[in-house]
């Protein structure tokens, strides 16, 4: 989505099985972008085996890189967008931290669709979305292959669509080249990520 920073109260990490999204927020946090690194995460379809929960590991890298354990907020029981955010806002109640602005870290090509799912979930509240600066030419790598890329983008793009009607996120335009570039990838066989 391409949104210019900005000092924020948090930065609130959507976890994932890429652990470069944590990594990016670590690097945020150390950059002095927000007072408070938030990483939330249980376990997915991708992560199933990791021997921790995705927010526990991103929170281990995290730490590695440098960022003090008592700026870390984890929650570990989240296992979609809208878990991510109403387990969130219980940990920072529990926590008595109140941020007005987050900087929410995510895949790129999963941007739009946390943006709009914050923006249904979380209306008092004002976010940017930010993703490691990865493009699509290099983000395949040891633990994520092409074909699995393709099936996630694909799978992301179809949530764009039908989640507005299910009341999970605000609607956005798609424009129509870019879903008549869905429907051949469908055809092509990327459906590993779609809902049925």
């Amino acid at each position: 989505m391409h949104q210019p920073l900005e000092k924020a109260d948090a930065i609130f990490v959507l976890c994932s099985n890429d652990i470069r999204v944590a990594e990016y927020g670590a690097d945020l946090f150390l950059q002095n972008w927000a007072p408070w690194l938030i990483f939330s995460g249980y376990r997915g379809n991708l992560t199933k085996d990791w021997p921790k929960s995705e927010a526990e590991t991103f929170a281990k890298r995290a730490i590695n890189k440098g960022v003090p354990p008592e700026k870390i907020l984890i929650e570990n029981k989240a296992t979609n967008t809208g878990e991510n955010i109403t387990f969130t806002k219980e940990l920072l109640k529990e926590e008595n931290i109140d941020p007005k602005l987050f900087i929410l870290v995510q895949k790129p090509f999963m941007e739009r669709r946390t943006f709009a799912s914050f923006k249904k979930q979380w209306p008092e509240k004002d976010f940017l979305v930010t993703s490691p600066p990865i493009s699509y030419e290099d983000f395949p790598n040891s633990e994520i292959s092409k074909e699995e890329l393709v099936n996630a983008v694909v799978g992301d793009l179809q949530r764009i669509k039908v989640y507005p009607e299910k009341g999970f996120q605000i609607s956005q335009d798609i424009p129509e080249d870019v879903w008549l570039a869905y429907e051949e990838l469908v055809k092509l066989g990327y459906t590993k990520h779609l809902i049925r």
